[in-house]
């Protein structure tokens, strides 16, 4: 067992040397502020996070994407998911809630899609609000039949990195690097960017709340279950 004392001594010596690393700073460090923001007029958007994010580095954005997908993968391969326990479709006053909060909530993701080209917004603040929509629609057993198409789910859990990878191909053959936009076009390509990556972050974030790969499902009103007879 190392002695407390050395474990104490290594514990100062780190604080030490990330007291000294941060005291080491430059009062005004150096940075890329004045040519991200002279280039934004190029960058097909007036937000500068979105032209960070979508179009200076544009690669990085794609391996985060990527490693959504990852994680969803990884979770599905481990176990199989559970709905809730409970059908919450017999509380009606949660039904009524859904009725008025879920159209908001896909609107509300929309609408931070859009706005971010301009303003604060974009694909990963609007694909957190679908994430919660969907576990409450979840919640709310209205996504059980939609739930047991699972090459549907595939598709939408890997649509952001297809299309990403897709629009590589496309602006290489174009312009000849890889996110390197045709003059003038770099809107259009970074809202299809953004609405497929949407798609698969909501879908990403709301399937890890099942906790797995999704079962079978419990079924909808008026579905009779199979019998098991041919």
């Amino acid at each position: 067992m190392i002695p407390r004392l050395v474990l104490g001594t290594l514990s100062l010596a780190v604080l030490a040397a990330l007291s000294w690393a941060v005291l080491s700073l430059p009062a005004q460090p150096p940075g890329l502020t004045a040519e991200a923001l002279g280039k934004l007029p190029e960058s097909g958007v007036t937000n500068p996070v979105t032209a960070v994010l979508l179009n200076y580095r544009g690669h990085d954005t794609l391996l985060e994407v990527a490693v959504l997908l990852l994680a969803i993968t990884g979770v599905w391969s481990l176990r199989q998911g559970e709905f809730p326990a409970a059908d919450l479709r017999e509380r009606p006053l949660l039904m009524s809630l859904l009725r008025v909060l879920l159209p908001v909530l896909v609107l509300t993701a929309g609408y931070l899609l859009w706005i971010g080209a301009f303003a604060p917004g974009g694909a990963f603040q609007g694909g957190a609000v679908a994430g919660g929509a969907l576990v409450l629609g979840i919640l709310g057993g209205l996504a059980g039949r939609w739930m047991r198409r699972e090459s549907l789910l595939r598709l939408g859990l890997a649509l952001g990195v297809l299309v990403f990878a897709s629009v590589c191909a496309v602006t290489k053959a174009l312009t000849g690097g890889l996110l390197q936009y045709p003059p003038g076009q770099g809107g259009v390509w970074i809202l299809l960017i953004e609405a497929a990556a949407l798609a698969s972050i909501g879908l990403t974030l709301g399937l890890l709340y099942v906790g797995g790969r999704p079962p079978a499902g419990p079924a909808e009103p008026g579905e009779k279950e199979p019998d098991g007879h041919g």
